[in-house]
């Protein structure tokens, strides 16, 4: 519902909001409480519906509010060192990293040899106050408004536009599917009738 009311207040003012969403979170061998995903969510959303891909190389964490502000999470030292174990264990690039809520900032306690890479410059942190300095380093595009053409919130919402107006014009008994990069197959064949029976 969050992220339903953030997208609402950021593209929903002069037209609808016609989507809905399902994110999959494979790989989860344990449970998962909170919300410290909702920030990841909220990029997958924006990079889906602007067709800009995100970086690979970030792990990324942090609640976010109705407003766009991310918020403190818990077990972020876990998190960064997790994240680094993987980028040292598969080779460290210089270009990885770790998102983390800028209000947490001041938590970090990082085992030695993570602090050493960081200052080497070898593994990097991103303090994020809210989801548009988030989505710029995800994507090394400008997140701009809904009225500057080329940035992030400006395709959205031009996205968006399109779907609600697909959904406006469509015949009202109409039901189905839109994929605007794909033709949508005919339907299947209809399975024979049962044979007549002998007179």
């Amino acid at each position: 519902m969050i992220l339903s009311g953030l997208l609402r207040a950021r593209f929903g003012q002069t037209h609808p909001i016609a989507m809905t969403a399902s994110l999959c979170f494979e790989q989860s061998y344990s449970g998962i409480d909170g919300d410290s995903a909702s920030s990841t969510e909220f990029y997958v959303l924006l990079s889906a519906l602007s067709g800009v891909p995100l970086r690979q190389d970030l792990a990324v964490t942090g609640s976010v509010d109705q407003h766009g502000h991310v918020q403190a999470i818990g077990g972020v030292n876990q998190k960064v060192e997790g994240f680094y174990r993987v980028c040292k264990a598969i080779g460290l690039t210089g270009s990885q990293g770790v998102m983390v809520p800028r209000s947490n900032v001041s938590n970090l306690t990082l085992e030695p040899q993570t602090t050493a890479a960081i200052e080497r410059g070898q593994f990097h942190i991103y303090p994020i106050d809210i989801v548009d300095r988030g989505i710029e380093t995800l994507t090394g595009v400008r997140a701009g408004t809904i009225d500057e053409p080329g940035t992030i919130n400006y395709l959205v919402d031009q996205r968006l536009r399109r779907m609600a107006d697909i959904l406006r014009d469509r015949h009202v008994d109409e039901t189905r599917v839109v994929h605007e990069t794909e033709q949508i197959p005919p339907p299947p064949p209809k399975p024979p009738g049962p044979p007549e029976p002998p007179r």
